[in-house]
């Protein structure tokens, strides 16, 4: 038995080795398959000017079925809705060209750096307007190669005339006439950013967007600004703002806005006098959307509900309040409540009310607080806050004056100037000053399409009501119609309708008069009092010394102050016809250090309460600890769309986020 095993260990060792690269002829080396040209069957990618690709790809998925399950084939999917349907095809078939490469002859082509490039030029802003990275597999010096070396164009399969038209505006974005610009569709929040940033390119020398702060959920508040001088104050140049969408569910604000900006845009570029005049001799401020958060919220609501002939959309008021469920018009501090207070006392004014401290321990919303920053910042003079449900311009004040808040003909100092304003826009509209112009069974109790704001609907915290008593700002709220949500087919209307009145009551901002406040020596003063008499409400002089007064026509006594200045008083006579800003400059001069006027004492008071603002930090408390939960601080941190794309247990798509 044992001479046995001796002989079997004896063959074991003299066979031959097994498979060994050292021995030639022992054994066949094990040869790996060469990738070869494979049929292309993903869904997402059916219409690529090819029919084969090849695995592993580009990005090193080994096989079709890692391709699919790829984060970047997932954003391939839902780029359409991402970008609420702007830049498709493009970018998914940008993306199949990488992930599903063209495969010829057992051989992987690759896409043309040009086309990358134009794509990426036209698109970028639509990837910024949602907070998203330009996708790494885009990278246009990367993925992408030179003519020279041999690409192949992958927007081929769109059509050559399409192709070249898309090419041409790229290269080229002033060969677009203001129809083509103009698309009467509804614009998602995304698409609302990348129109301004497009308009912004197409018109840099007059335009500038801007962020004034976040939504509750994180979004853009974005501005367009349109000057000979974008980005700075203008000596004697009046600044204007709009707002719009402040209530989600009222939309055609939104869009005129964004239409407006368009136009001022492309008129301009186009040689209209008028527009450039306007723009050359104003600071032109618009926000289409206030309430971006709300916006999301109704358009879920539209989609939920059908549109009912002569209703609009049946949703009621699905949208209207922002993320907290906060009605941002009803938000900011009761200021009207503190002059009804004081009405009876001897010299109480209504103009640069402090905020109490007491509201900052309320629930501020995060829209309602950048809004009051920006009003503090810049110096307007004029403004406009667009709603829907109603057709008629309102004009504070908003709250009543009656005892137990009863609907009630409540006017401001200023009724005659406001009443000058609203007209300007009402009678100017096509159908706003009609006597048929009726929202529902009942006619608006305004007159000739104007309405006091208290007299329809008495309420406290209003936006209007706040410019005018904490700031020079002077605001009226349009209402554009009784749909809120009107559908696509009635916007290029509502443009028709809007359009010329949205223009003459920007010119409405030189109105009135206007001057430096200087001492003697020439320099500006910051902060003096601009009085008229009659009037107990005065304007300040901005930084540099310069001040506007919106007035209607006729005689009045102006009267200018500082502290520390002797009074000086003028009589100016604006002529009915007068339709430019009159020119009334002060030079002040130094009071006697005895003097010790009365009026000093209350300017230095009234500035030096004027200045707190939250000034105890409570809006930061407020929204880190006591209001926001940690899926609001972690929804803020991140944009809306993280969660579609983060699963849970695998690795963070962190290539999406902005840096």
């Amino acid at each position: 038995m044992l001479l046995i095993l001796l002989q079997l260990l004896v063959r074991a060792s003299c066979a031959a080795p097994r498979c060994d690269p050292g021995y030639r002829g022992l054994c066949k080396p094990t040869v790996e398959e060469k990738p070869k040209c494979a049929d292309l069957v993903l869904s997402y990618c059916d219409d690529m000017a090819y029919a084969q690709t090849m695995y592993p790809n580009i990005l090193g998925h080994k096989t079709r079925s890692d391709a699919e399950a790829s984060t970047e084939y997932l954003l391939m999917s839902v780029v359409e809705s991402l970008l609420g349907g702007e830049c498709n095809p493009e970018i998914r078939m940008l993306g199949c060209s990488v992930l599903a490469p063209r495969c010829e002859k057992e051989k992987v082509l690759k896409p043309c750096r040009s086309t990358c490039e134009a794509v990426r030029k036209k698109c970028a802003n639509a990837f910024e307007g949602i907070h998203m990275a330009w996708p790494y597999f885009l990278d246009c010096d990367r993925f992408f190669v030179s003519d020279e070396e041999g690409c192949y164009n992958p927007l081929e399969g769109l059509g050559a005339e399409e192709d070249e038209q898309a090419v041409d505006l790229m290269e080229d974005p002033s060969l677009e006439l203001p129809a083509a610009l103009m698309q009467f569709k509804y614009h998602s929040n995304g698409q609302l950013i990348s129109v301004l940033k497009n308009t912004e390119n197409q018109c840099s020398d007059i335009a500038r967007t801007y962020s004034i702060g976040r939504s509750m959920e994180g979004r853009e508040l974005l501005v367009i600004e349109f000057s000979n001088n974008p980005g700075e104050h203008e000596l004697l140049e009046p600044e204007i703002k709009y707002i719009g969408n402040m209530h989600g569910n009222e939309v055609l604000g939104r869009q005129l806005l964004i239409y407006l900006a368009q136009y001022l845009c492309s008129e301009y570029l186009l040689g209209n006098e008028r527009i450039q005049s306007l723009i050359n001799t104003t600071r032109i401020h618009i926000m289409p959307s206030m309430n971006p958060d709300g916006y999301e919220v109704a358009v879920s609501g539209v989609n939920d509900n059908n549109y009912e002939e002569g209703h609009g959309y049946d949703f009621r008021n699905v949208g209207r309040n922002n993320a907290q469920n906060i009605d941002l018009n009803r938000n900011f501090p009761d200021l009207t409540s503190i002059v009804y207070s004081r009405r009876r006392q001897k010299g109480y004014r209504t103009d640069h009310i402090p905020i109490p401290d007491h509201y900052w321990f309320g629930k501020v919303a995060p829209e309602t607080y950048a809004v009051m920053k920006w009003i503090r910042s810049i110096p307007f003079v004029l403004s406009a806050s667009f709603h829907g449900g109603d057709l008629a311009v309102y004009y504070p004040y908003d709250l009543s004056k009656h005892p137990l808040e009863h609907n009630m003909f409540s006017p401001t100092p200023d009724d005659k100037v406001f009443k000058l304003l609203a007209r300007t826009y009402a009678n100017t509209h096509e159908t706003m000053s009609s006597e048929d112009a009726q929202c529902g069974p009942r006619r608006t109790n305004g007159q000739n399409g104007i309405v006091n704001g208290a007299q329809s609907s008495s309420f406290a915290g209003g936006m209007q009501d706040f410019n005018y008593l904490h700031s020079n700002c002077f605001e009226v709220t349009v209402g554009l119609g009784c749909d809120k949500f009107p559908p696509e087919e009635e916007l290029s209307v509502g443009w028709h309708e809007n359009s010329e009145a949205l223009i003459a009551f920007m010119e409405a901002a030189h109105r009135g008069i206007k001057g430096i406040v200087k001492d003697e020596s020439g320099n500006g003063i910051k902060s003096a009092r601009i009085s008229v008499r009659g009037l107990r409400h005065d304007i300040t002089s901005a930084e540099n010394g310069d001040y506007w007064r919106l007035l209607t026509p006729g005689i009045h006594i102006i009267s200018a102050s500082a502290a520390g200045y002797t009074r000086v008083t003028k009589k100016v006579h604006l002529p009915a016809r007068m339709r430019t800003t009159g020119r009334v400059d002060f030079v002040l001069q130094k009071a006697p250090s005895d003097s010790g006027t009365q009026e000093e004492v209350d300017s230095i008071l009234s500035l030096g309460t004027y200045d707190r603002f939250d000034p105890y930090n409570q809006y930061r408390r407020y929204t880190l600890t006591t209001s926001l939960s940690q899926s609001r601080e972690e929804r803020a941190e991140k944009p809306w769309w993280w969660n579609y794309f983060a699963s849970p247990g695998g690795p963070a798509p962190t290539w999406l986020l902005k840096l």
